[in-house]
């Protein structure tokens, strides 16, 4: 549905995108994260505090979030929604398993909750939620991206947590609106565990209101924070090979023919 909002994609060629399918993490599960954290960003695994002690009532007030997935009805609501979740194809930190989607009425609720959607009806959240996890399945395409770049030491990196931050513009957003360009709408961090090593990306979420209504409405900019030398020039690598790819070059590294990578499926799988 909605586009990346990156025009090409680096040759298969590169050592950025020469993923080897049958590759896996060299370091031992012993060594990876084994935080578990469910999706407001709460460590939920036994070696949480939070885990042993739980705030009392409904709502948890560190974060003013449900303690629980709320599948009941909010009042006012007028007729049912679905309470059917997806299973993604987003690998879960401190897990063997992937992230699940919030159901329609999971959405519905939290919309509600935040004072948001007052333009949102009940029949409409159906396309609100798979727009939501076709945008999110987009994001890890373009985390997978730039893992690439680190696939000889980690073939198998996991998204850990993430935090949606639509008030804190990133520094790229509000470089790009002092010259013109459009604010984004929403922005998240992404945590992804790289084999034992936690990794922060920044995604800013635009839509373009003259596309409303088809798949280039929505574009994505995702690239790792500057958090480290290594997330920085992670930054120019993918500039130079993207940037080659871009005018039809060969690879700078292999010298081989720029291609297109090959992306991951990204159906998404139905958790009654």
């Amino acid at each position: 549905m909605g586009s990346s909002g990156s025009k090409n994609s680096p040759s298969a060629d590169c050592p950025v995108i020469n993923q080897d399918s049958g590759s896996s993490c060299p370091v031992p599960e012993s060594q990876r994260s084994t935080a578990v954290y469910n999706v407001y960003n709460q460590r939920i695994d036994s070696g949480s505090a939070a885990s042993t002690s739980r705030p009392q009532g409904d709502v948890d007030p560190r974060n003013n979030m449900p303690r629980e997935p709320n599948q009941q009805p909010c009042a006012g609501q007028r007729q049912l929604i679905s309470t059917s979740r997806l299973i993604s194809n987003i690998p879960k930190g401190g897990t063997q398993g992937t992230w699940v989607y919030p159901s329609p009425q999971m959405f519905y609720n939290a919309l509600k909750r935040k004072g948001k959607g007052s333009d949102v009806e009940e029949a409409d959240m159906d396309a609100v939620v798979h727009a939501h996890n076709t945008m999110n399945e987009l994001t890890w395409r373009r985390v997978l991206e730039w893992e690439a770049l680190h696939h000889d030491t980690c073939g198998d990196p996991k998204l850990l947590r993430f935090m949606g931050k639509p008030h804190d513009l990133s520094p790229m957003a509000r470089l790009m609106s002092w010259i013109g360009g459009p604010l984004p709408f929403d922005r998240h961090d992404w945590f992804v565990d790289r084999c034992g090593d936690e990794v922060r990306y920044v995604i800013d979420f635009y839509f373009d209101d003259d596309k409303a209504g088809t798949p280039e409405a929505f574009t994505l900019r995702v690239r790792p924070a500057v958090d480290s030398p290594s997330a920085a020039l992670d930054r120019v690598k993918m500039n130079i090979y993207t940037t080659f790819a871009k005018y039809g070059l060969p690879c700078p590294v292999t010298g081989h023919s720029s291609g297109q990578l090959q992306q991951p499926n990204a159906e998404v799988r139905t958790n009654g």
